[in-house]
C-alpha cells in the first residue's frame, strides 16, 4: 500500500490549490462558483447535458499533457487531483484584449443571451488547440454537448472557423507554456494515496491500481467513480448518499489500450475519446455510434468499463460488445476472473460482480473476415441523447446464402442488455432474404416485453427493433450497402 496524504492538489488557472477539507461529492462547478467566486461557468441542467458549465481539464496522459472539455456540474473534485483546470476567466486578463475565441464569437454574433456562451467558448478553445483550422464537421462534433436556444448555431460555427484569423494557436499560453505546466503537474503526482474525510463523507484517491484493489476489497460498500457521467446525476438530481467515494479515472494503468493479434484489450478507465481511434481501426461499423455517445464532454470523461459496470439497461456499449463476444476481467484484491459480457448482466441493477470486485479490463475479439456487423441507436434527438433503444447485429452468411451464425443484442428493450435468442434461432440456417427477415420478426415478442416510459412506448420499441432488423438486412444486400462487412 502506498503512503497516504490528506491533501488534494491541482492547478486552477494559474493558482496551485491544496485542499485538506472537502466533501466527497462536491462538484467542480460548486467549488468554482461558491468557493472561488469564478462564476463564468454556469449551472444550466446539473446533469452534464447543456454544456453551460464546460471547462477544460489538462491531464498527463502517456507523458503528454492533453486538455479536454468536461462538464463541471457533474465532475467531483476528487477526480481533479494532479490536473490543470482552466475556466473562462483564464482566457484573457482583466481589462485586457479578448482571447481569439472570444473575439471571434463577438464579431460573428455567436452570442445572444450569453448564458451558454462561456461553455461554448471553452469547447471551441479545446478544439482550436488541437485543430487550429477546423472544418464544419469538427466544430459541430465539438459542440454536440453545448446547447444554445438563441443563435441557431450557424454564427457559432462561423466563429469557430475564424478563430485562427485572430491569433495563432501555437502562441496561446496553454500551448506555448505546455512544457512548464507538464513539469508542475508531474510534481503533483507524488505517488501517495489521497484520503480526506471520514465515514460516508470519506474521499479516497488511490495512487495505483494495486492500491485501489486493496482499498476496495476493504471497503466494498464504497462507490467507485470514474468519469461521473452517470454517478454525478445520482448526487445532483437524486440527492443520493454515495459515500465513501473512491475516484479511479486518474489511474493510468486502467487507461491501457492493447491492439493484440486477436482482440482489442481496453483498460476499464479508457474513455470513449481515448478508445475512438482503436474502435475506428478495428470496428469501423461502430464509429457512428461512438460519435453519438453523449457530447464531447461526456466522451472525454465517461469510460467503457464504467458503462459496463454500471449495468444500465440503456448503456450504449454493451449491445455491440455482447454480439462481438467481449469478455471482462474482474479483480478483487489480487484475484482475477474472466466473465463473458453476455453473462455479466443478471437482472435490473444486479451484475455478476462480487463485493469488492471491480472491472479491470475489457477484451473485444476482432470481427472475422466476411461477417456482417452494425449497431443502431434510436433517440429523440440525434446528438447527446440517451437511447430509447440500441440494437446490435452480427451475422455470417454462408457461401450458399444461408445464415450460419447470428448474434443480436439490444439495450432499452429489457431490464438488462440482452440477446435476442429467439430471433437468432429463427434466422439460423435460413436464406439471408427478406422473406426470412419477415418470418423472424414475431420472435421479437418472445425475446422482449419492453416497457413504456418517457423515451418511448413499448409498442414503439418493439416495432423499432423489428424495423432495425429489416434495415440491417437491406444495408447488407443490393446497391448502396453500408460498411457492415468485416474487412479481410
Amino acid at each position: 500500500m502506498s503512503a497516504t496524504t490528506n491533501t488534494l492538489r491541482f492547478i486552477l488557472n494559474d493558482e496551485e490549490v491544496a485542499l485538506t477539507e472537502l466533501r466527497a461529492t462536491e462538484t467542480l462547478l460548486d467549488y468554482l462558483r461558491l468557493s472561488k467566486r469564478l462564476r463564468g461557468s454556469k449551472e444550466g441542467c446539473a446533469e452534464g447535458d447543456c454544456g453551460a458549465c464546460t471547462v477544460l481539464v489538462g491531464r498527463l496522459k502517456g507523458g503528454e499533457l492533453r486538455y479536454e472539455s468536461i462538464n463541471a456540474c457533474i465532475a467531483f473534485m476528487g477526480s481533479l487531483h494532479g490536473t490543470h483546470v482552466v475556466t473562462i476567466e483564464h482566457l484573457s486578463a482583466a481589462n485586457g484584449p479578448l482571447h481569439p475565441v472570444q473575439q471571434a464569437m463577438v464579431d460573428f454574433h455567436g452570442s445572444q443571451c450569453g448564458f451558454c456562451t462561456p461553455g461554448i467558448v471553452m469547447s471551441l478553445y479545446g478544439l482550436w488547440m488541437e485543430e487550429p483550422r477546423p472544418g464544419v464537421a469538427a466544430i459541430e462534433k465539438a459542440l454536440q454537448g453545448n446547447l444554445c436556444r438563441c443563435t441557431g448555431y450557424s454564427p457559432i460555427v462561423r466563429a469557430g472557423q475564424a478563430i485562427s484569423s485572430y491569433g495563432a494557436a501555437e502562441a496561446d499560453p496553454l500551448v506555448a507554456e505546455r512544457a512548464a505546466m507538464k513539469a508542475k503537474l508531474a510534481a503533483l503526482h507524488d505517488g501517495r494515496t489521497v484520503e480526506i474525510g471520514e465515514g460516508t463523507d470519506r474521499l479516497i484517491v488511490p495512487a495505483t491500481v494495486d492500491d485501489l484493489a486493496e482499498i476496495y476489497a476493504a471497503n466494498p460498500g464504497a462507490t467507485l467513480v470514474s468519469g461521473a457521467t452517470d454517478v454525478g446525476l445520482w448526487v445532483t438530481k437524486f440527492m443520493r448518499d454515495i459515500g465513501p467515494v473512491i475516484t479511479i479515472g486518474h489511474l493510468q494503468e486502467l487507461h491501457s489500450i492493447a491492439e493484440t493479434e486477436g482482440a482489442l484489450v481496453l483498460g476499464a478507465g479508457v474513455t470513449y475519446t481515448e478508445a475512438s481511434g482503436a474502435i475506428a481501426r478495428h470496428f469501423p461499423q461502430l464509429s457512428e455510434l461512438w460519435d453519438r455517445i453523449g457530447g464531447a464532454q461526456v466522451r472525454n470523461a465517461g469510460t467503457i468499463g464504467a458503462n459496463i459496470a454500471n449495468g444500465s439497461p440503456i448503456g450504449d456499449t454493451p449491445p455491440p460488445l455482447i454480439v462481438l463476444g467481449a469478455s471482462i476481467t474482474l479483480r478483487r484484491g489480487n484475484e482475477r476472473r474472466e466473465v463473458k459480457l453476455k453473462d455479466f448482466f443478471i437482472a435490473y441493477g444486479k451484475q455478476d460482480r462480487q463485493p469488492g470486485e471491480f472491472v479491470e479490463s475489457v477484451t473485444i475479439p476482432y470481427l472475422p473476415a466476411g461477417e456482417l456487423l452494425a449497431c443502431y441507436k434510436i433517440t429523440k434527438r440525434k446528438d447527446e441523447d440517451i437511447s430509447a433503444l440500441c440494437g446490435a447485429f452480427r451475422v455470417f452468411v454462408n457461401d450458399d446464402g444461408k445464415v450460419g451464425m447470428a448474434r443480436i443484442a439490444f439495450g432499452g428493450m429489457a431490464a438488462t442488455p440482452k440477446r435476442a435468442k429467439a430471433v437468432e434461432e429463427a434466422l439460423l440456417g435460413q436464406p439471408w432474404s427478406a422473406a426470412t427477415i419477415e418470418a423472424a420478426l414475431p420472435a421479437f415478442g418472445v425475446d422482449f416485453q419492453p416497457i413504456s416510459d418517457m423515451r418511448a412506448s413499448k409498442e414503439y420499441r418493439l416495432l423499432a427493433a423489428q424495423n432495425l432488423l429489416r434495415r440491417f438486412h437491406l444495408e447488407t444486400v443490393g446497391e448502396g450497402q453500408r460498411l457492415v462487412r468485416a474487412v479481410a
